[in-house]
């Protein structure tokens, strides 16, 4: 069962993303706004690591381009923060330093990545200005929400669960 939770995890986050992220989303400039996927990039980044975070991300954004709720930029838009998320949870144990790391991944640079595929694939002419701030907006909003479901559910929630499966070994530095 310890090989089987990270996959079984992985797979409700990639449900909860595919259907929270047509609930949970609103247009703004050029991009569908989704913050539910930057959460959930969060949440996965810290409790799987960064190659599940990745692959939470690449799939959902899959699901969300085959039923007709997502863009393409949600590829750039959401691996990148996850990996960086992820990475960065990893490598520290900070909280703080994985919400950074999705802001950072997806409000800057997976803006700065979807650009150019935006212009290639879509025709887009507008300038690269007009994808962070919608980007950003939408990975601020998901991380900031993330960060407090994740440091309410930590102690009482988490900890336990991880020691029942015997996969945590570290504690959160907030």
């Amino acid at each position: 069962m310890k090989r089987s939770y990270p996959m079984i995890l992985t797979a409700v986050l990639v449900a909860l993303g595919t259907i929270g992220g047509s609930v949970f989303s609103f247009n703004l400039g050029v991009a569908k706004v989704a913050p539910m996927q930057h959460l959930l990039n969060l949440v996965t980044g810290v409790l799987l690591g960064p190659w599940w975070a990745l692959a939470q991300a690449f799939l959902t954004s899959v699901l969300r381009n085959v039923l007709g709720t997502g863009t393409i930029l949600a590829f750039p838009g959401s691996m990148i923060g996850a990996m960086l998320s992820g990475y960065l949870f990893q490598k520290s144990g900070h909280l703080w330093l994985g919400a950074v790391g999705e802001l950072l991944g997806s409000g800057i640079l997976g803006a700065l990545a979807a650009y150019p595929l935006a212009a290639w694939l879509l025709g887009t002419t507008g300038a690269v200005w007009l994808f962070l701030p919608s980007f950003f907006m939408s990975a601020l909003v998901g991380v900031i929400v993330g960060y407090g479901v994740l440091r309410a559910l930590w102690s009482r929630i988490i900890v336990p669960q991880q020691r029942k499966w015997q996969i945590v070994k570290f504690k959160l530095n907030i």
